[in-house]
């Protein structure tokens, strides 16, 4: 099972030559978030790769063990209270919750092609107006004032419709089996997340209006130069606070075919540095900083104005 993000590498250069060697992933495994897999990963079956965690290339085989953070430790390959969902994924449970989610899917393959369709029709008929109305002297203005109004109408709408997904989705549960419909419907909001768009408009005053539209409570003069928030509703941010280039909020989580979230809250004048991945149930206390690239666990706590980095995140 693989989430979101993975890099699978199996090049190497130097500064005279390269190589390229097979990369392999040992059966019943599971891979966290933003995982770069090498050729000879030092890992084999039933491991747990968490997110953004550095996969061993020297050292005895992993097997049956979960590894987390840069260098990486050994952590439990499972949790107990994971077990409950255990009997969901075998048997005809399982083959009825496949179709059942199959369903699911058709019914968010025609929703994502109905909205986009609308989108595109509303950006076409623009961009027609543009070219059939105007005419004179100031016609080459106003089809130029029209074509840049496209991606902004464009952004507004797939905000709008995202937002009104998640006002009709049940809220989020705390844990469910991924063979829950209420974990489709999260799936089915990420589906329609017009994050593409939005990356228009990174490090502008209009993002975080943006983000508003969705259900993001986002507090006052917050610079955003390209955040991924997963889970809108579940996400607040204080007043003065910066979001740097691919800083990723993330209220959820998968763990062996559980889904997990809850709600996470970054203080006022907080910075999330670049690359940086917070995850849910985290509080950031007013001030506080994380650095680059760093990982912050579910369910920590970040003192007003501490400095916290690393993978895990800890105080520096």
């Amino acid at each position: 099972m693989i989430a979101d993000g993975l890099n699978v590498i199996n090049d190497e250069v130097s500064s005279t030559s390269f190589r390229v060697s097979r990369a392999a992933i040992g059966p019943r495994n599971f891979l966290g978030n933003y995982v770069n897999y090498p050729a000879g990963g030092r890992t084999a079956e039933n491991c747990l790769l968490a997110i953004k965690a550095m996969v061993p290339l020297d050292g005895k085989v992993r097997e049956g063990v979960g590894l987390l953070g840069s260098p990486p430790i050994e952590i439990p390959r499972s949790v107990e209270r994971d077990s409950r969902y255990a009997h969901l994924r075998t048997g005809e449970a399982l083959a009825r919750g496949l179709a059942a989610k199959n369903r699911f899917n058709l019914r968010t393959i025609g929703i994502f092609l109905l909205t986009r369709w609308l989108g595109v029709f509303l950006v076409v008929l623009i961009d027609l107006a543009a070219i059939e109305f105007f005419e004179g002297m100031f016609a080459n203005a106003a089809m130029a004032l029209l074509f840049a109004l496209s991606p902004v109408v464009a952004a507004v709408y797939y905000a709008i419709v995202e937002g009104c997904f998640e006002k009709l989705s049940p809220p989020p549960p705390s844990i469910c089996s991924i063979y829950d419909s209420r974990f489709w419907w999260v799936e089915r909001v990420w589906k329609l997340h017009p994050i593409n768009f939005f990356h228009l408009f990174d490090g502008t005053p209009f993002l975080p209006v943006l983000w508003r539209l969705i259900g993001v409570r986002m507090g006052k003069r917050v610079f955003d130069d390209g955040v991924y928030i997963s889970e809108p509703t579940l996400t607040t941010f204080g007043d003065e606070c910066v979001l740097n280039h691919q800083s990723l909020i993330q209220c959820e989580s998968q763990e062996d075919g559980t889904f997990k979230s809850g709600r996470t809250k970054i203080g006022a004048g907080c910075t999330i540095g670049v690359g940086a991945f917070v995850h849910y149930g985290v509080t950031m206390g007013d001030g506080s900083v994380l650095a680059a690239d760093s990982f912050l666990m579910k369910g920590e706590y970040v003192p007003p104005h501490a400095r916290w980095g690393g993978n895990p995140a800890r105080e520096m």
